[in-house]
């Protein structure tokens, strides 16, 4: 097993990273990163805007950067952006560097989650359903191989998920 000294939360939009993530880091007493949230407080400027100018391609180079940046930290909980696996040199970045927990959760609960939410660029399509269990198909394999966990996102308040994760980690400390 990889190091907790760091956990990175990986998974769809929606899926809940953040929210559990800033209680895991709580409850673990480490510091929470939210990765989509460092990259608007270092450019001054939100996601959408970064995706309207730029492209999904020059957020993606953002992306890579802040997290090449992140991952070298200690004592982290990092909740990243649904897209970073897309790049392999972030794959390498979050397995090497931490313990990757995956919060899989199923687009059509996504979309409940995401249907009212108009900040996602990524959903600004005809068909924003259509789009998630598009995204979904491509990103879940890539998710599951860098996981070190995989914890059903879609069980439960973001409470119980993150003591059921507390819990999944001290059990692996233990062993």
């Amino acid at each position: 097993m990889r190091s907790a000294d760091n956990i990175f939360l990986v998974g769809m939009m929606g899926a809940g990273k953040t929210t559990i993530g800033r209680q895991l880091a709580q409850r673990l007493k480490m510091r929470f990163v939210d990765c989509d949230h460092e990259i608007e407080a270092r450019t001054g400027v939100h996601i959408p805007l970064i995706f309207e100018i730029e492209g999904e391609e020059g957020f993606r180079k953002r992306e890579t950067q802040v997290l090449a940046d992140l991952t070298r930290e200690r004592g982290l909980v990092l909740a990243t952006g649904g897209g970073a696996v897309l790049v392999a040199e972030n794959r390498a970045n979050l397995a090497a560097n931490g313990l990757v927990v995956y919060l899989a959760v199923e687009p059509t609960l996504l979309w409940e989650r995401l249907r009212q939410d108009k900040k996602r660029p990524l959903l600004r399509v005809a068909d924003p359903l259509g789009r998630l269990l598009e995204l979904h198909q491509q990103r879940d394999r890539l998710y599951r191989e860098i996981a070190d966990l995989v914890i059903e996102g879609g069980a439960g308040s973001s409470q119980h998920l993150a003591k059921t994760l507390e819990h999944e980690l001290e059990k692996r400390r233990a062993a």
